[in-house]
C-alpha cells in the first residue's frame, strides 16, 4: 500500500491578512458571514456596519433570520481586553440585543468566565458568545478562516425553544411548527447548503438570508389554509423597497417562465413598507404527516428555485 503524504497545518498571523480591524476585517466578515453562520448554526444577515451607539460605533448589527433576533457583533484582532468587554455590553444594551457575539484573536480566561457568568445569570432570551478567529493553512495553501467557540450559552447545544416563540409554546400547533421547520431546516442545511440554521422554532414561518441585507427567502403557513414561499423585500425605506420590486417585475415574463404551471404572485403591498413575490399552495400545519412531508418537499424545492432564479438578479436591482 502506497504511503499517503499529509500536509502540515500552520497558523497564520491575522495581521498578515488584515492589517486593520475596522477597514479590512469587519468588511471582510460582512461579505463572508457564512463562516460565522456555520460556526454558530445561525442565519445571520447584516443590518448595518458601524452602527451608532451614542458616540461609539458597533462593528456589525445583524439579525438572525431563523429566529428574528437582534444580534450585535464586536470584532477585535488582538487578545480580548476590558475596554472591548465594556463596549460589548454598551452595544448590547443600546440595541436591546438578544445575541451578543465577541470575536477576538484570543479570549482571555477572565473574559470567558465573565461571558459564562452572563449566560448563567441573564434570561434565556439573551445569549453571549465568545469566538476566537484564526487563520489556518496547509503547507503553501491560501489561509482559511476558522471560528472556534470559547464561550456560549449553557443550553446552546440542547434543543430548547428559543426567544420569539409564540404564546402557544407547548401547544399541539406550536410543537407541530417546530417539528416541521426542524426537518425543513435540517434538509436545507445538510443536503443543499442553503442555510446554516440549526433550530426549528415554534412559529409559523422561517426566513433565510439571500446574502443581501433586507432581501430574504422565506416560507410560512399563511392565512386561508395556504402555504407560501416568497422573496421578501424589506430594506430601510419604503420607496426603495418598491423600486426594487418594480425593477424585478420588469422581468416578470422571464421569471414566470421559470415556474411552469404555477402562479407567481407579485405583491407590491403599497400600504406596507415591504413587498413580496410569492408562490402559494394549499396546506395547514395540522395536516397529517404524509401531507406535511409533501408540503415540506414542495417548500424546499421552491426555495431552491427562488435562489436560483432571483439570486443572480438581486445584486443588479440594488443601487
Amino acid at each position: 500500500m502506497a504511503s499517503v503524504k499529509l500536509g502540515k497545518i500552520e497558523k497564520v498571523n491575522l495581521r498578515e491578512v488584515w492589517q486593520n480591524e475596522a477597514t479590512q476585517f469587519t468588511p471582510w466578515l460582512e461579505s463572508n458571514l457564512w463562516a460565522l453562520n456555520e460556526a454558530l448554526g445561525m442565519d445571520l444577515e447584516i443590518q448595518r456596519r458601524e452602527a451608532p451607539v451614542g458616540s461609539f460605533s458597533l462593528d456589525l448589527l445583524a439579525k438572525d433570520l431563523s429566529t428574528n433576533r437582534t444580534v450585535v457583533i464586536e470584532n477585535q484582532l488582538t487578545e480580548s481586553d476590558h475596554r472591548h468587554f465594556g463596549q460589548l455590553l454598551l452595544y448590547a444594551s443600546g440595541y436591546d440585543a438578544d445575541v451578543v457575539i465577541w470575536l477576538a484573536e484570543e479570549i482571555r480566561p477572565e473574559h470567558r468566565q465573565a461571558l459564562d457568568w452572563l449566560n448563567q445569570r441573564t434570561d434565556e432570551g439573551t445569549e453571549f458568545f465568545g469566538v476566537v478567529i484564526e487563520l489556518l493553512k496547509i503547507d503553501n495553501s491560501s489561509p482559511a478562516p476558522n471560528f472556534k467557540l470559547i464561550a456560549f450559552p449553557n443550553e446552546w447545544r440542547k434543543d430548547k425553544i428559543g426567544p420569539g416563540g409564540d404564546p402557544g409554546t407547548g401547544t399541539v400547533r406550536s410543537d407541530a411548527y417546530r417539528n416541521y421547520f426542524q426537518l425543513l431546516i435540517d434538509e436545507l442545511r445538510e443536503d443543499h447548503k442553503f442555510t446554516a440554521s440549526r433550530k426549528g422554532q415554534p412559529t409559523n414561518w422561517a426566513d433565510f438570508t439571500s446574502g443581501i441585507s433586507g432581501l430574504s427567502y422565506g416560507t410560512s403557513f399563511a392565512l386561508n389554509n395556504q402555504v407560501r414561499v416568497n422573496l421578501y423585500i424589506d430594506r430601510e425605506e419604503k420607496e426603495g423597497n418598491k423600486q426594487i420590486f418594480d425593477r424585478l417585475k420588469k422581468n416578470q415574463d422571464d421569471i414566470e417562465q421559470e415556474f411552469p404551471g404555477e402562479q407567481v404572485v407579485w405583491e407590491r403591498l403599497d400600504d406596507n413598507r415591504a413587498s413580496r413575490i410569492a408562490l402559494y399552495r394549499q396546506g395547514n400545519i395540522l395536516n397529517d404527516e404524509e401531507t406535511l412531508k409533501e408540503i415540506r418537499n414542495w417548500a424546499i424545492s421552491r426555495l431552491l428555485k427562488f435562489k436560483a432564479v432571483f439570486g443572480p438578479q438581486l445584486p443588479k436591482v440594488i443601487e
